[in-house]
């Protein structure tokens, strides 16, 4: 770096030639000064982005690859002491008084001391090996009789229904296919591999693809039924995920209450989905959401998710360091534990209490990270993460809230969200569907087989009814 001249010793001419000189460098350097604040910026930006996983924000947890973050529950330590609580009756296999197949272990015929003859021998200790019989398909023939009359008429009996082929695959069968391949998401060709290997009945793949299609025309009576029952559901819980269908992206809606769960298979993702699946648009009770803009046009109510808002929070807190974000945390949770003990909504001076300090916080989150100013230019002016979040909860504070003043609303979205996971995992194993019709046979057998075991059926039983032509049909009280 060049030395700083005496100015003392330089001539009025030299120090106008100087100024001149680095007049011009004055806008360079504030030029400079500028974008380096705006990489700074940016630097802190994308660093904060590489720093989300699905604890802070909504990612899932397959995106976090084998840098998964450490747990980190906000429950708080109950006084029950870890394991099975007393009372508990467990799972553990208990003797049958009436045994399958008795195999006895006598003693030897004389005493291995005084070599004398051994009476009769009587059960000392009895051990029990619970197991599987050898499995093995069972083949029924049925036989069409005949008999011909002294007219001269030739009178012969019938095949039962469903008998329709000289050689087929019976209900339960089939039933053990589809509840492979659609609750157990099996893929069809493993499936078909498993047949064979557990009943020695191995299957072609196009078995399996026909028994998934005869029990989606079998059961969309059923799951008919099951929409228009969440239709006129007081609280429902919704969420939509990416599905590949022919190499293209669909999205998988669901709807679910605690009793019911439906999904359905649609090339868009927001409103015009929505009308085309008829549900959404005639529901007028309460809607569970992760606050996404096409479910705010619904013309029901809405609740907000605040299992999402905790893990925006936790990146504001965590990443950002901004400290308003760990008390809004601390105050939500607390909010979740109270109604939880109470089992009811709060009372209104306790909901009173909660939103002052609510509105306390998010002010205090302004002051950090206050909204941008509209500019001149066209379009929305980018706001930062943390101003995005204050700006939602403040505007849909009452639906932040919902879970504290309605009984029927909870403080999540886990039951939307527990109906995605599963065919979630059927396209990590499968990859996607070919066909359309692929991805509406899977939906609809999917919102059965959910429904039904939210229920407390035996899957396996429904759909043996299923394909005998009497499938069981959901409680929709």
């Amino acid at each position: 770096m060049d030395e700083l001249p005496n100015l003392e010793k330089l001539s009025v001419a030299e120090k106008d030639q100087l100024i001149r000189e680095l007049w011009p460098l004055r806008a360079l350097v504030r030029d400079l000064a500028a974008q380096l604040t705006a990489l700074q910026t940016k630097v802190t930006e994308l660093e904060a982005r590489l720093a989300q996983n699905s604890r802070n924000s909504s990612k899932p947890p397959s995106s976090d690859g084998l840098n998964k973050p450490k747990p980190k529950s906000l429950r708080k330590p109950g006084d029950r002491a870890k394991g099975g609580q007393k009372g508990h009756t467990g799972q553990t296999l208990r003797q049958v008084a009436n045994p399958d197949r008795v195999v006895p272990h006598p003693p030897p015929s004389h005493c291995d001391v005084c070599q004398r003859l051994l009476g009769d021998p009587t059960v000392l200790e009895t051990r029990q090996v619970f197991d599987l019989p050898p499995l093995r398909f069972e083949v029924t023939e049925h036989q069409v009789l005949a008999a011909q009359c002294a007219c001269g008429k030739i009178c012969r009996g019938e095949f039962p229904g469903g008998i329709l082929a000289p050689v087929q695959y019976g209900p339960a069968a089939l039933a053990a296919v589809v509840h492979l391949t659609h609750h157990h998401m099996m893929p069809v060709q493993r499936t078909a591999a498993l047949m064979g290997d557990f009943f020695g009945l191995p299957m072609a793949e196009a078995t399996v693809l026909a028994a998934s299609d005869e029990a989606r025309v079998r059961l969309q009576p059923a799951v008919d039924s099951i929409g228009r029952a969440i239709q006129a559901a007081e609280v429902a819980h919704a969420d939509e995920t990416g599905m590949r269908v022919a190499g293209s992206l669909h999205w998988m809606h669901v709807l679910a209450t605690t009793m019911l769960t439906w999904v359905a298979c649609h090339a868009k993702r927001g409103r015009q989905a929505f009308d085309a699946l008829a549900i959404l648009p005639g529901f007028l009770g309460t809607l569970v959401h992760d606050g996404w803009r096409p479910y705010r046009d619904l013309a029901c109510r809405h609740s907000l998710c605040n299992t999402h808002h905790l893990r925006e929070l936790t990146y504001v807190f965590e990443e950002l360091g901004q400290a308003w974000a760990g008390r809004m945390i601390d105050l939500l949770v607390a909010a979740c534990h109270e109604v939880n003990e109470l089992g009811s909504p709060l009372p209104p001076g306790r909901i009173m209490d909660f939103r002052a300090r609510y509105t306390e916080i998010l002010a205090q989150g302004d002051v950090v990270s206050p909204l941008v100013q509209k500019s001149g230019k066209c379009g929305r002016t980018r706001q930062s993460k943390a101003a995005n979040l204050l700006l939602r909860l403040r505007t849909y504070a009452d639906d932040v809230w919902r879970f504290a003043t309605d009984h029927n609303v909870p403080f999540t979205n886990n039951l939307a969200e527990q109906a995605v996971r599963m065919p979630k995992v059927k396209q990590k194993i499968s990859g996607g569907f070919r066909t359309k019709s692929g991805a509406d046979t899977f939906c609809t057998i999917r919102s059965y087989l959910a429904t039904m075991h939210k229920q407390g059926a035996n899957l396996f039983h429904a759909l043996t009814l299923t394909f005998q032509g009497q499938p069981p049909q959901p409680r929709f009280a």
